[in-house]
């Protein structure tokens, strides 16, 4: 028999940590969860939304008890320049459908939901102290975490720290993001009455509207905007590439940014009237599938954010459905390895095959060309916007002088950009997608 302390430590209750410890607590493994915030979601943040597809892996009812805001079904893209907009509105049945369907959430709640059903599994909890490193055996095998005073021994660590992953830097060596892989995410949140929300995003009662947005928001530079509408608030912030901060290529502060885009015709209708009830920052990893690191060691496993579980395509945005996978399998393969007597780094190989087998790695495989096409593409950001403005002028704007036809209108205004260079950066993004 170990003589572990427990079986299994998980660092972190976000989404992957309240998950694995929730599986293995439920395969009857002994758990201890080391959240350094004062409870589960303190020091979590996000946009936000959650792809139900992996939460029902874990919670096949979720949706009966989970404090989940609005489901999605309205999908919403726009491009801005200074002065101007231009929204794509798609809403489907389709969106709505179990299986495929979304939801906003806020982390505060719908972390400590999920602390509650780890708690309620089995698993305990140390909230308010920060895990300063892992410890290792005389084999060098990580055999557990030192807590300020404390050491606490494991025969399995699973590092579920997030984006601003230190531990798994310091104690195992996987390599810093680097600054063009990482963004500064801000968001404020905007309370305001349901029936409102769903007046101006036209949205059926109970469901809302998820809107991204590219260009003026971070002042041309890579990045975007996000809104998620809530129950009775709404979710609005930006997320800006720490590189371009860090090479001083933009003289505008992200808290900057996000006033001005707070300010943009476009968002400040949105929130017109709306009083700011929270406001925090995060980092957000953007490398995708090029940037994650080793994530199964002898006696310890990285899951979600710390793993660099992050997908933004533009036109969406993941990461929760992956950490909730990836937490489980962390969880399935550490007790598959309890079981097993080998906690070893082969012991939990079966965390790599479930990862690679599943959606998570394979969609980060998919689309690992377009994080760095999007660094290249400094015109999606500044000058395609503006060009959108000037085509749509064309086609709406009458001043009572005889129109030319549509074609020698627009014609002009993409040929000054260079037609064959646009088409062939058009051609890039499609084959990156």
């Amino acid at each position: 028999m170990s003589d572990a302390d427990f079986d299994i430590i998980v660092v972190g209750s976000g989404c992957a940590g309240a998950v694995a410890a929730y599986v293995a607590a439920e395969a009857g493994k002994s758990v201890l969860v080391v959240e350094r915030g004062n409870y589960a979601g303190a020091k979590n943040m996000t946009g936000g939304r959650i792809y139900s597809h992996a939460l029902k892996q874990v919670f096949p009812n979720f949706e009966e008890e989970a404090p989940l805001e609005r489901k999605i079904t309205h999908e919403r893209i726009a491009m801005l320049s200074p002065d101007s907009e231009m929204t794509i509105d798609f809403t489907s049945a389709e969106l709505a459908e179990e299986g495929k369907d979304s939801y906003s959430v806020l982390r505060g709640p719908f972390d400590q939901w999920l602390a509650e059903k780890a708690e309620a599994a089995g698993a305990e909890y140390i909230c308010g102290i920060a895990v300063e490193e892992l410890i290792r055996d005389g084999a060098g095998k990580v055999c557990g975490v030192r807590a300020g005073e404390d050491e606490i021994t494991a025969e399995v660590v699973i590092v579920a720290e997030g984006a601003n992953a230190l531990l798994s830097e310091r104690s195992l060596g996987n390599p810093r993001p680097k600054p063009h892989e990482m963004a500064v995410g801000v968001k404020e949140v905007f309370g305001l009455p349901a029936d409102r929300i769903e007046d101006r995003f036209l949205v059926p009662e109970g469901e809302g509207a998820a809107m991204l947005f590219v260009g003026d928001c971070t002042k041309g530079q890579v990045g975007g905007g996000f809104l998620y509408t809530n129950k009775d608030s709404i979710s609005l912030g930006l997320v800006a590439t720490v590189s371009t901060a860090a090479a001083g290529a933009n003289p505008v502060p992200v808290y900057q940014m996000l006033e001005d885009f707070k300010n943009h015709p476009a968002v400040a209708p949105i929130i017109r009237g709306a009083k700011m009830v929270e406001h925090s920052g995060h980092m957000v990893s953007e490398g995708g599938y090029n940037m994650i690191p080793t994530y199964t060691f002898d006696g310890a496993l990285v899951a979600g954010d710390a793993a660099m579980l992050c997908m933004n395509l533009g036109y969406m945005v993941r990461g929760m459905d992956f950490a909730v996978a990836s937490g489980r399998m962390a969880a399935e393969a550490a007790v598959e390895a309890l079981d097993s007597g080998d906690t070893s780094a082969a012991g939990l190989a079966g965390y790599q095959r479930r990862m690679e087998d599943s959606f998570v790695i394979q969609d980060l495989r998919t689309f690992s060309k377009w994080p760095h096409f999007m660094e290249e593409w400094d015109t999606m950001f500044t000058d395609y916007p503006v060009m959108v403005k000037e085509v749509f002028n064309a086609m709406f704007s009458v001043d009572g002088q005889p129109q030319q036809p549509l074609r020698k209108r627009i014609m002009p205004i993409v040929k000054k950009r260079g037609l064959i260079k646009t088409a062939m950066k058009m051609k890039k993004a499609v084959s990156a997608l």
